[in-house]
This record gives structure tokens, sequence and C-alpha cells, in this order.
């Protein structure tokens, strides 16, 4: 949901939308979209001009742990990870 909010908008509007945003995982896509803005900055663009272009969320690895239950038995416990990506563009290459 977090990243279904910066898709499109100018870097500084999603940096701003990003620091309100009262979710846990919106800190982390800020560190996803800062990175990908000084990715960019080291090929020479200004980050004025980006905006994001693309942001997705891919399935990750899967830990598989296991929980003691009644009677000897037990039950699985799936601790769940994503990729997290943010493509940056100029207006121009859009």
């Amino acid at each position: 949901m977090v990243i279904d909010l910066i898709r499109g908008k100018d870097v500084l509007r999603a940096r701003e939308i990003l620091q309100f945003s009262e979710r846990n995982v919106s800190e982390v896509v800020e560190k996803c979209l800062n990175s990908a803005v000084a990715n960019a900055a080291r090929d020479g663009v200004k980050p004025e001009g980006l905006f994001v272009k693309t942001t997705y969320a891919d399935d990750g690895p899967t830990l598989k742990r296991f929980r003691p239950r009644a009677k000897g038995s037990a039950s699985r416990i799936r601790k769940r990870s994503c990729h997290i990506t943010v493509i940056v563009a100029t207006r121009e290459e859009a």
C-alpha cells in the first residue's frame, strides 16, 4: 500500500509522503528511494529532476521455523520477506 502512494510522484513529493506516513514500512521504502536517488546522482542527474517511475515488491526467501504444540506435535511458522524495487527516472526518459 505504501509503494502505491509514491508511484509516479516527484522524488521530493514522494519523500514527504513517506515521511508523514504512519506505516512502519515507510521507513524501509524511504531508504530504498534514497538509495535509488543516490545511484542516479552518481550518473550526474540532479535529484530535483527525478520522479519515481516504478515501484514493486516481489516475494523474497521464506524462513521456515517450527513451534512446539500439544502432544509432541509441531506447527510450521513461515517468516516471509520481500524484495522492494524503486526505479527513478527523469521526465525526458519517460
